[in-house]
């Protein structure tokens, strides 16, 4: 079978199963690759919204991390939900501590229905300490406006936000358009130098539960596995496409997309 690829989640847990560490170690999967996690908040949530969140301790988290890295290791790692402050830093001390090297930060910060997922204090730790530690970070719109402190409604605020997250120390910044009016969607992958932008067709559908969990771990995963990051980020887009594409049509709210989705390699 030779050498398994393996990735790690730090995020919280979606008990509807669309978003966080479900939907991560779903994407690992059926991508080919071997998942584990570090749970860093439980929550109460289906898709019609979040009824609850309960984060963990900082010594649980971290603790969950180090077990799994001192043993089996990740060729990857992602984080999605933080929390606070306390749990950024502690992570961001963890990757350092193992030399993480593929580290994809997604920076959630509100569920879809609106509800806060990161608190306000916990922004300015992720740009201090969890963002120089990344390969890559991939934000929307309203999170790289967070981030940045700046409006951001043209192609070209997106130019201007991107290069602002990477003054911020991470290598690689993926701006995900889909915040833009249009029938195109476009992404833009900046590596401090040059900007590479991706699009594809917008899809019409209010079951998007999760896209940025599903995005980032199919782009952790293609990473895990060596793929060069233009190529990754074009996979994983891909495979984001087709899953809300074929999306199952669960709930009465916001629902999932489809974690088998197969893509062409």
């Amino acid at each position: 079978m030779g050498k398994v690829a393996t990735a790690l989640t730090i995020a919280g847990s979606d008990s509807g199963g669309g978003a966080g560490i479900q939907a991560d170690l779903k994407t690992f999967h059926q991508l080919g690759v071997y998942g584990m996690s570090a749970i860093t908040a439980v929550t109460a949530q289906n898709t019609l919204g979040v009824a609850g969140v309960y984060p963990l301790s900082v010594e649980a988290v971290s603790l969950q991390i180090r077990e799994v890295l001192r043993d089996i290791g990740a060729d990857a790692a992602k984080t999605g939900m933080l929390f606070d402050a306390a749990i950024i830093s502690a992570v961001a001390e963890e990757v350092k501590a193992f030399g993480i090297q593929k580290l994809v930060v997604d920076p959630v910060m509100v569920a879809k229905g609106g509800a806060k997922l990161l608190l306000d204090e916990a922004i300015v730790a992720l740009q201090k300490h969890l963002l120089p530690v990344s390969e890559v970070v991939t934000p929307n719109l309203p999170e790289a406006e967070c981030l940045t402190g700046m409006q951001i409604r043209t192609p070209e605020d997106m130019r201007e936000g991107a290069r602002a997250i990477h003054a911020l120390g991470v290598r690689n910044v993926l701006m995900k358009g889909g915040h833009l009016e249009g029938d195109i969607v476009v992404d833009m992958l900046f590596d401090g130098q040059a900007f590479y932008e991706l699009s594809h067709e917008r899809i019409q559908t209010r079951h998007t539960h999760g896209t940025g969990c599903t995005f980032s771990a199919a782009l952790t995963a293609e990473l895990a596995k060596g793929t060069p990051l233009v190529t990754a980020v074009e996979k994983a887009n891909r495979f984001i496409f087709e899953a809300i594409k074929t999306a199952p049509q669960l709930g009465g709210g916001h629902g999932p997309t489809n974690h088998w989705a197969v893509i062409d390699e």
